[in-house]
């Protein structure tokens, strides 16, 4: 391979390439199967809003709600929606949680809104002792295909 055995004492000066090549096609072989998972990483679809059962919004619900500035809306549960600072929501939402034994808080927020404006609404929500959010949503029409 490297050495000529026959005879005439002179060395060749060629590398013996034969070990790098068996290394790169291994390597190759592992970097075919590895990429496309790192590349597809995970992969979620999100559910739709698909409302089962219709259930109104009840007079003793609190309902949060963000509109598409990142300003936040609250009902304390008495009907009535009146917007709230980003720095008073925590001390307000301590003060409607503390009387109350059911710590369930009902979220709404803008469709176009970044993800990161509701989950600051959210850890603002927790700190405050809600204990358990539910999402309100719009009910997903069906297209009606020309149907009038």
């Amino acid at each position: 391979m490297g050495a000529d055995v026959g005879g005439g004492g002179s060395v060749k000066s060629e590398p013996n390439v034969i070990p790098m090549i068996d290394i790169m096609l291994v390597l190759l072989i592992i970097f075919m199967i590895v990429t496309p998972v790192i590349t597809a990483g995970f992969q979620a679809k999100m559910p739709e809003g698909k409302n089962l059962e219709s259930a109104p919004e009840e007079s003793g619900d609190v309902l949060l709600g963000v509109d598409r500035e990142g300003g936040y809306y609250l009902d304390p549960g008495t009907g009535s929606i009146s917007p709230v600072s980003a720095e008073q929501l925590e001390d307000v939402l301590e003060q409607i949680y503390s009387a109350r034994a059911e710590k369930i808080m009902y979220f709404r927020a803008d469709a176009d809104l970044e993800y990161g404006k509701i989950e600051d609404a959210l850890l603002i929500a927790r700190r405050a002792g809600v204990r358990v959010l539910a999402a309100v949503t719009d009910e997903k029409r069906e297209p009606t295909l020309g149907r009038r």
